[in-house]
């Protein structure tokens, strides 16, 4: 199952909006057929190791780190093509969040001795993005933070080049690939004129967000460059013509409520799901992150932490309004580790 997880990253951000998944075959203790999905529309990780297996499938043992779909969907189920091979038996990581798959009952009900639960956490952890996806149709957000030791990510005059290494910046940019869109807040796209591209990891581009009330996005900054990757989100207080300006140049305007005049976040987060948005990390200023994380939407955090001291500067998340330590919000399942000279500490709300 291990073997199974590790081929199913290989799909690391090309199967979205579909999950991950690594399939094994093993005969009298030898692999003899493997594969992985590769994207969303072609053959599921099942089919490709059946293939490769060919007659050597017949009384095998076949491992998948997600159940086996059962219904048609873009393609045939893969319980059908299990059956007709010959498999023996069936070892299944986790149980699929999609309602309509029953690929655990319906191969037991075919006869194959079927187990579920193997290596669940790790199966889970792999796919965290698509089982938030499927059982609540918002996407999975990651908080990216990169800061010195002291919380600043940015000098008082705004300058924050670089704060991290170059490892930590590549990661972040192999992170970039990995997910649907990066979200940034709009005084991030006056202040930076980021590109929010995986130069540096050669990787899959995102689509790019930018949370706009006031569509005050210059027309020469780096992400009109590319229009058909970039999601305006503003508000329905914006005026009409400037709306319209925005989708001549092609580029997907995105209308929330209003919250105080700003983007309504937890309903931009709505929308972005229905456009089969699946995963976005943001990388945003304090305002934006501080807004992220009291409109609940942020699941999961990363935090880079640079040995480097600012004093002065801008804080990482604006104020939260915690005034007891005792309220402070606690980081759940933490995992600690080095990049380059910096300490990246994840967690979940």
């Amino acid at each position: 199952m291990e073997l199974a997880i590790k081929l199913a990253e290989r799909g690391r951000g090309l199967t979205s909006p579909n999950p991950m998944v690594g399939c094994i075959i093993v005969k009298r203790g030898r692999i003899v057929g493997k594969g992985f999905h590769k994207k969303a529309g072609t053959e599921h990780a099942e089919v490709i190791a059946l293939s490769d297996a060919g007659k050597k499938a017949i009384n095998s043992t076949l491992y998948v780190n997600l159940e086996p779909c059962s219904h048609w969907g873009r393609t045939p189920p893969c319980t059908e093509k299990i059956v007709e091979s010959g498999v023996r038996e069936v070892i299944i990581g986790m149980k699929d969040p999609n309602s309509l798959v029953d690929g655990y009952r319906e191969l037991k009900f075919r006869g194959i001795k079927t187990k579920i639960g193997i290596l669940e956490k790790e199966a889970k952890k792999l796919n965290e993005a698509y089982v938030k996806y499927t059982r609540t149709k918002k996407p999975f957000v990651i908080l990216k933070l990169a800061m010195s030791v002291d919380g600043k990510i940015a000098t008082t005059t705004g300058d924050s080049k670089y704060i991290t290494s170059k490892e930590a910046r590549t990661y972040v940019h192999q992170l970039r690939s990995e997910v649907d869109a990066v979200m940034v807040g709009i005084n991030t796209v006056l202040r930076d004129n980021p590109e929010l591209t995986t130069r540096l990891y050669k990787g899959k581009d995102p689509l790019k967000i930018v949370v706009d009330s006031r569509l005050k996005i210059p027309k020469s900054c780096n992400l009109m460059k590319d229009p058909a990757k970039l999601i305006i989100a503003t508000t329905n207080r914006t005026s009409k013509p400037s709306i319209r300006r925005l989708q001549q140049k092609g580029v997907n305007v995105i209308i929330t409520k209003s919250r105080k005049g700003l983007v309504d976040l937890q309903d931009l987060i709505i929308q972005l799901g229905k456009h089969d948005i699946t995963s976005i990390m943001i990388e945003g200023g304090s305002h934006l992150n501080s807004s992220a994380i009291k409109d609940g939407i942020v699941d999961k955090v990363m935090v880079f932490t640079a040995p480097k001291i600012i004093g002065n500067g801008i804080g990482a998340i604006e104020g939260l309004g915690i005034t007891k330590i005792n309220n402070a919000i606690e980081l759940k399942n933490t995992f600690c580790r080095r990049t380059g000279k910096d300490m990246l500490i994840e967690g979940y709300l």
